[in-house]
C-alpha cells in the first residue's frame, strides 16, 4: 500500500483500492487498505466475518472514532462486479491507471470512489479537529453486488448489539445524474420476486383431448398479474410495477404439449406495499384464473427487499445546504432505481445516498474523473464539520 495513503487525497486511497481485485465475495485486500488508512486516524477498526443463511462467507469492516456527541455513519462496499473479458478494456481493470484526469478500473464508480471520498473526508475532519466534536463510524462490506446476505445487514445488527446508535447516515453509492450533487437518493423501492408453475398433462399435439395444456393457463396468469396497475404512486415514489421476466416450458419439441410451464416475475414496489401484502395480492389474483384442469402453484423466491423513504429532517436539510454551498446546485430528491444497502441502514436511522455520477458503472472501461472524487470528498468533509458541530 502507498505510504502516502494516510494523507487526505482521495485519489491515492482510491488507486490502492482499485488495485484490489475484490470481485464479490473475494475481499482481495481491499478492507486491509481501508483499515490501514483509518487506524492512524484514531478509528477503532473491527473486522467482522459473517456466513450462513444460504450464502457465502463475507469479510466486513466496522470502524468508529469518538464516543459522544452526534453520531454520523457512512456506509459503502468494496466488492465489485466481474470485469467481463479483460481484453475488451482499454486499460487493465485493476491497474488504476490515470489518463487525462480520469482513473480507470472496476469499481471506480461503484463504489470504491465513494469509500475513498468518505475516508479522505474523515481524515480532513481529524486533521482540523472537527471530528473530535462527535462520533464518526463507517460500515463497509464486501457483499453488496451479489447476495447481500452476510454484509451490511449483519454489520448493523452487530453494531446495534454493541449499543451503537446513529443519528444520520450517508451511503456513498453513485446517486448523481449529470453533476456531483445534483441528485440525492432519499429512498428506494422494494423488490419482490415470484415463481408461478402451472402443471398440466403432457400429450401429443394432435390429440389435445388426451392432454391438459398448461400454456393457455399460463397466458391467463400473465394477464391476471399485469392487466391492472398495483397503485398510482405517491408524493415520494413512482407507481409500483410488476414485470414478467421469464416464461419457460423446457419443451424443445413442436408436437408435444408440455407437462408444465413456469413464469417468473419481479415487482418493484413503493411504500404502499410490503412483501407480505404483495404475496397476498398475487395469490388473490391467481385464485381467479381459470385453471382448466391444471394446477397453479405460486411461491415467492429469493429475499425480498423492503421499501423505505428518508423522513425530512435536519440531516437531509443540512446536506442540501452543504451541496448548494459546495456546488451551487439544488439536489433533486429521488427514489428511483433499484435497491441498495441503504435499505438495511434505514431500520436504524435516517439515511440518504449521496455519491458520484453513475456513468460507466458496471461497464467495460469503468472510470471516473478525479475532479468528481475530490468534489464528493469536499461535500462529505463540509457535512461532517457542520453536522457534528450542530
Amino acid at each position: 500500500m502507498n505510504d502516502k495513503t494516510n494523507h487526505s487525497d482521495p485519489a491515492i486511497l482510491l488507486a490502492d483500492l482499485l488495485r484490489c481485485p475484490s470481485v464479490t465475495p473475494e475481499e482481495a485486500g481491499a478492507l486491509d487498505v481501508v483499515e490501514a488508512f483509518l487506524t492512524p486516524l484514531g478509528f477503532t477498526c473491527t473486522r467482522l466475518k459473517f456466513e450462513g443463511d444460504g450464502s457465502y462467507p463475507v469479510d466486513n469492516l466496522f470502524a468508529t472514532r469518538g464516543t459522544g456527541g452526534k453520531h454520523l455513519l457512512f456506509g459503502g462496499h468494496t466488492d465489485v462486479v466481474p470485469t467481463g473479458n479483460e481484453a475488451d478494456w482499454t486499460h487493465p481493470p485493476f491497474s488504476a491507471e490515470i489518463v487525462d484526469g480520469e482513473i480507470w478500473g472496476r469499481g471506480a464508480v461503484d463504489m470504491k470512489s465513494g469509500v475513498a471520498a468518505f475516508c479522505a473526508a474523515a481524515a480532513r475532519a481529524v486533521a482540523d479537529g472537527s471530528a473530535d466534536k462527535g462520533t464518526i463510524s463507517l460500515a463497509i462490506t464486501n457483499d453488496e453486488e451479489a447476495d447481500a446476505v452476510n454484509g451490511t445487514e449483519k454489520i448493523l445488527e452487530w453494531a446495534s448489539a454493541q449499543h451503537q446508535r446513529f443519528d444520520f447516515a450517508i451511503v456513498g453509492e453513485p446517486s448523481s445524474a449529470e453533476k456531483v450533487g445534483d441528485r440525492l437518493k432519499t429512498g428506494r423501492r422494494g423488490s419482490f420476486d415470484g415463481l408461478v408453475i402451472v402443471r398440466g398433462q403432457q400429450g401429443h399435439a394432435a390429440y389435445p383431448e388426451k392432454a391438459r395444456n398448461p400454456m393457455p393457463v399460463l397466458a391467463r396468469v400473465v394477464t391476471a398479474l399485469t392487466d391492472e396497475p398495483l397503485d398510482q404512486g405517491n408524493d415520494h415514489f413512482q407507481p409500483s410495477n410488476l414485470e414478467v421476466t421469464s416464461l419457460d416450458t423446457g419443451n424443445k419439441a413442436t408436437n408435444v404439449i408440455p407437462a408444465e410451464g413456469r413464469l417468473r416475475f419481479n415487482v418493484r414496489f413503493n411504500d404502499q406495499w410490503s412483501a407480505i401484502a404483495l404475496e397476498d395480492w398475487v395469490r388473490a389474483r391467481l385464485a381467479n384464473v381459470d385453471a382448466a384442469g391444471c394446477q397453479i402453484h405460486f411461491e415467492p423466491t429469493g429475499v425480498a427487499s423492503r421499501s423505505f423513504v428518508c423522513p425530512p429532517g435536519e440531516g437531509v436539510a443540512l446536506l442540501d445546504q452543504v451541496i448548494a454551498e459546495s456546488t451551487g446546485l439544488t439536489p433533486e430528491h429521488s427514489t428511483s432505481g433499484g435497491t441498495s444497502d441503504a435499505r438495511f441502514i434505514a431500520l436504524y436511522c435516517p439515511v440518504v445516498e449521496c455519491g458520484l455520477v453513475g456513468a460507466h458503472m458496471h461497464a467495460t472501461d469503468e472510470r471516473v474523473p478525479l475532479e468528481q472524487v475530490e468534489a464528493l470528498t469536499g461535500i462529505y468533509n463540509r457535512f461532517i464539520t457542520r453536522f457534528l458541530d450542530a
